[in-house]
């Protein structure tokens, strides 16, 4: 049973990972020192094995593990992630280093809701998980690369961007040293839109995510 939400409480998110979880940490890390009013109410990780969810265990954070290929179809992991969301009472959902691509039955169950970081100025290097689109800037001969927060849409990786934050790419980079570099970036860049996203100053117009 969902616990009714105070007036007082902040307002709850739920986190998508796969991996390791620095941007959990991050996103943890900014609401401790109150850079960001929110909460995390569930942390969804597709694998059973993910450094993450000790994270969200050392903060005492409920979790649950969904794996898409435990479903019969994609849609009905789906219904089973957007379940979970709803019952831990999130009203916004962050993709923070998660490997699956959402069904659409998500992305309409929370329309201009779910932020996604992805670890290139799109719309460049778009699609794939860190570390191709670096490999790929490096690969093009780019002198800047960096991170982008976006809003998740049915396209990947094509949903209106809220913030991005830029790097220079160095002659002696290497993929992990440029890595590196872009996820300083993001980890300050994903708790500052989720701040935005939840003030409520956000407008989305067509492809332009408009701040009030």
């Amino acid at each position: 049973m969902t616990t009714p939400q105070t007036s007082a409480e902040p307002p709850g998110i739920g986190v998508l990972v796969s991996g390791r979880g620095s941007n959990l940490q991050a996103i943890l890390r900014a609401i401790a020192s109150g850079e960001l009013a929110a909460r995390v109410a569930l942390v969804v990780s597709s694998r059973a094995d993910a450094p993450a969810l000790q994270i969200a265990a050392a903060h005492g954070i409920p979790t649950r593990v969904i794996f898409p290929k435990d479903y019969p179809s994609r849609a009905e992991a789906g219904v089973a992630i957007v379940a979970a969301l709803r019952e831990a009472g999130a009203r916004l959902v962050a993709l923070a280093g998660y490997k699956p691509i959402l069904d659409a039955s998500v992305t309409r169950a929370f329309p201009n809701a779910i932020l996604n970081v992805h670890p290139s100025l799109l719309p460049a290097f778009a699609g794939g998980m860190a570390p191709r689109p670096q490999t790929e800037a490096l690969a093009a001969g780019v002198k800047v690369s960096g991170c982008t927060v976006h809003f998740v849409t049915e396209q990947v990786d094509a949903g209106p961007i809220i913030a991005q934050a830029a790097v220079p790419v160095l002659d002696d980079d290497t993929v992990e040293s440029l890595s590196a570099r872009i996820l300083v970036e993001e980890h300050r860049l994903l708790p500052y839109a989720i701040g935005l996203a939840l003030s409520g100053r956000l407008s989305v117009e067509g492809q332009r995510v408009v701040v009030r």
